[in-house]
This record gives C-alpha cells, structure tokens and sequence, in this order.
C-alpha cells in the first residue's frame, strides 16, 4: 500500500503541473487551486488548545450512575425428574426467580446551579428485561455523590432530567446548534467507561444526519470526536464553550469508537428539557400507519410506474387509527405532508410525529400512479413500549428475503409458475392454520418458487399473497390477470403484498419474466 500511495501521488503532482500549463487565464479552476484557499488557521480568539476551555467546563459535567435489581428465573434442573434430581442441587423449571444486582453507567451536565441535570434517557432506564432501577447517583467531578430523582425523560428524544437537592453548583449553557457547520471544532467530554472525566476533541461530520431510526428526533450532529460507552448524555461543545448537542449514540459493530458519533443537537434538546423542568410532557403525532420502510427504491418505482426517491410506501393502516379514517390505505405513497416533501432526509415518520396531535394534516399521495389528496387528523403517539408491544405481538417467522429458503422441490415450470416463477393456490382455513397466518387473512398460498425466478430469495413456499399493486387476488386466476395488466401497462416488476407467518404484510419488487 505504502508503494501504490507514492505512485499515485505523483501522478496527481503532475497532472496538477499539466493543468496549470494548459489553462488559459481566466478560465475556470480547480476549488482547491493553490493561492485560492486561505490557509486554515485558527481564527482569532480560538484556542491553540483546549485545556483552558476543559479546565472551565469539566466541574459542569457528572458522571451517572443507577443501581438496578434484575429478576432472572432460575435456570431449570435438567435433571428434573429423574433419579438424579437432588444430586446436584438444581431446581424445577417452577423455581422461583433469583433477583441479582446490576448497575450502568453514563454521563450528564448540570445546566442550572440548583442542580439540574440533563442526560440520555437509556443511561438511566432498565438495563435488562424484568429489571428495576432502585436508585440514581450523580457524582460531581470533585467526587461529591448526590441521589438523584428524574424529573421527566423520553424515550423517543433519548432525553432525561435529573434534579439534585443542591446549590451554588457549576452549570454550562444551551448554545445554537442551528449555527454549527461541517469541519468546524468540537469537544466532547464525558465519563467513558467510568473512568472519570475525559476530554476528545474532532470535528462536526455531518449535521441533521438520518440514522434510519425514524421518529421526530432522526436528526443528529455527527461527528469524529471519540464517543465510547459511558460518553452517553456527556455534553458537545463548540469553542465558545456552549453545549450544541448531547453526546447519545455510536456507530461501531465491534462496541469500541471508530469515528463515527452523534449527539443530540441542542435545538432539538433545549425545547424537551424545558418542558420537563416546566412540568410538561412531550406529545407528537400519530397516524397509525406501518411504513415499509425508506423512500422508493428503484424497483419499487418501476412496479409502480413512479419516479424513484420519492415518498414512502404505506405497508399496512390500522384499522381504527386516524389514517384509516381518512381513507388512507396500504399501498397508497405518501409524497407531502402539509407541502413538505418526503425524502431520505425528511422522512414521513419524521413529518408526521412533528405534527401537533388534534391538528389536520394535509398528505399528498399516489395511488396507483394518480395524485390523491386527503386531510387526516393527527392523533397523540403512543408510548415507545404500547408500539414495540402491537409491532411484536405475533410471532417472529423471520422476514422476506433474508434466508433465501426458496422452495425448489422440483422446478417450477412456466407453465405452472406464470410470469412470476410462482405456483399458487387459494387460502383455505386448513392451510391459513398450516402456514400460521391469521384466518382472517385472504389471498395465495405459495406452493413453489422457480429457483430462475426473480421471486427466488424474496418469497417462499407458504408465503400468502394478498394483492399484486394494489388488486386483492384470490386464485391464480387473480394473480395472472394482475400480472397481465402491469405487462401490457409496460411494467417491468409487480408490487407484491405477501405475508409470512404472523409478520406484518409487506410490498416486495417482482420482476416479470420475460
């Protein structure tokens, strides 16, 4: 690598010499031409070093503590019932269970000097399914321990309140994350690891980075400033010494920092904070809507007859939610909301939890390749817990596309598997139950999937197909004549609505064979 570096810079060396020979005067150059780019010095009253900055700011940042009991059932004596039971002291699957003690650790900033602490919402919640947090330590940077009580946290914003019964304490304030650009400095400090107070030091990233989490808060500052375990809730700061963002996730498959942060911004967090210290509550809107999932993709668009990158993609509507009520259905693609456009950037989820619930909405929507608009009523968005719960109420058969277990017993002809490489058959209640949907549902069982298919690795046998972009089909008859029409529509793929096992419904791309 050391050799192909070397080479490669000379060859930029010399093409650059090339251009500058070449090119006329006046004629447009290169951004980063020698002589057009003033050199990158510290601006006046930036610091040759941080440390005086620290020095300031580092008794305004705490470390976090919580002291929790986790339930852990007794592990089942796998000798139960047998002549070996009492031999070695273990207990029935009946056993009670054991509570042990657990811990976590984090950090936080004080921004009042009576004791208000501003943190992540996970560093103090249950670390463990069945777990209790007892208590909640806030150590100060001169080793002085206070018991803490939450005055409000929210666990879409990642955001909590702590308040401490103490006075004359050092505070930082809120500064304008709105005004933080790509490259400039930041500092992070915090308590990783729960080694005490550590400083790093990189710069902005990215700013308003989508994550992919969804939700009003997918909006992050990223940055390069090393961000590890324990630097959760930690104040970022800019080199006036304001507090643009909360220091709240990691990008790392390993768990350690690889440069990749993002923190909270402050205009995102200053509001929520001031709302608890208020004694408010956090409330957003709510649709009721399942989404399949980022922005058209290409596929997706040419099944559809629609431009790419353009709105989401309604995967299932609830029944008695205000979308339903609006005659929003599964399918349909929402483009706008009341004129925003939805985009990678700006996603509907994100549109809609920022809509004021008992507020209209105005959504801009393609149903089958024709503009459609309906007015919904936002309604209050439940709990983080109430959606996990109804997401995960059934049972997890895994999802489309991942195992590649695409039944090939035996090739399906063209004959047999039409135009999709699938051969179908209607749902019966007896095969309903055989392949684990619910009876309510309607469409085609997959009994095979021909291996030169497109199909191959997206569906399986047992998959049920409810509807082909957007016509319900209920025989293969259905199916054909809904493949028929996309083809003479000069479609190269169909919009597939298929279900497997208790998972939700979702659209899955099919490209028509020839």
């Amino acid at each position: 690598m050391r050799y192909a570096y070397a080479i490669t810079s000379a060859l930029l060396l010399g093409g650059a010499t090339a251009t500058l020979a070449l090119n006329p005067s006046g004629a447009q150059v290169a951004q980063n031409e020698p002589g057009t780019i003033q050199a990158a010095v510290p601006k006046a009253g930036a610091p040759m070093s941080f440390a005086d900055m620290v020095a300031k700011l580092q008794p305004a940042v705490v470390n976090i503590s919580t002291k929790q009991t986790i339930n852990q059932p007794a592990q089942a004596n796998p000798f139960s019932g047998t002549p070996f039971e009492g031999l070695f002291g273990g207990q029935g699957g009946g056993a009670p269970s054991r509570p042990r003690q657990g811990a976590s650790l984090g950090s936080g900033f004080l921004i009042s000097p009576d004791g208000y602490v501003v943190t992540n919402a996970h560093v103090i919640a249950p670390g463990a399914r069945g777990a209790t947090v007892n208590s909640i330590s806030v150590t100060l940077s001169d080793n002085k321990e206070y018991v803490a009580k939450v005055i409000g946290q929210d666990r879409d914003s990642d955001l909590a309140l702590l308040k401490i019964e103490a006075s004359n304490l050092p505070f930082v304030r809120w500064g304008d994350s709105a005004k933080a650009r790509v490259g400039d400095w930041v500092v992070a400090i915090g308590e990783p690891f729960g080694l005490g107070g550590t400083v790093t030091a990189g710069i902005v990233s990215a700013i308003n980075r989508v994550t992919g989490q969804g939700g009003a808060y997918d909006r992050f500052i990223q940055t390069d400033a090393s961000i590890n375990q324990g630097n959760s809730g930690g104040p970022m700061f800019d080199l006036n010494g304001n507090v643009i963002g909360v220091n709240s996730q990691i990008f790392s498959q390993s768990g350690g920092n690889i440069g990749i942060g993002f923190a909270i911004p402050a205009a995102t967090a200053k509001p929520i904070i001031e709302t608890f210290m208020k004694g408010g509550t956090i409330s957003r809107g709510y649709l009721g809507v399942t989404l399949q999932g980022g922005t058209i993709d290409e596929d997706t668009s040419a099944a559809l007859g629609i431009p790419k990158n353009q709105g989401e993609l309604i995967a299932g509507v609830e029944p008695s939610g205000p979308a339903a009520k609006a005659g929003l259905r599964a399918g349909d693609v929402v483009v706008k909301v009341n004129g925003q456009a939805v985009t990678p950037d700006q996603t509907l989820s994100y549109l809609v939890s920022n809509v004021k619930p008992g507020s209209t909405a105005r959504l801009d929507v393609l149903r089958d390749g024709k503009p459609v608009t309906l007015s919904v009523t936002a309604a209050p968005r439940p709990s983080a817990e109430q959606l996990t719960a109804t997401l995960n109420g059934g049972e997890d058969s895994g999802g489309f596309g991942t195992d590649g277990d695409s039944d090939d017993d035996g090739a399906v002809t063209p004959a047999e598997g039409g135009t999709l490489g699938l051969s179908v058959q209607p749902l019966t209640p007896g095969i309903a139950r055989a392949v684990g949907v619910a009876a309510t549902v309607q469409g085609v069982v997959i009994g095979a999937v021909s291996p030169t298919s497109d199909a191959a690795g997206k569906l399986q046998r047992g998959d049920v197909i409810q509807s082909v972009n957007g016509t319900p089909v209920r025989t293969a008859a259905d199916l054909a004549r809904a493949v028929a029409a996309a083809k003479a529509a000069g479609r190269p793929q169909v919009l597939v609505l298929a279900m497997r096992g208790r998972n939700p419904a979702r659209f899955i791309p099919i490209k028509i064979k020839g």
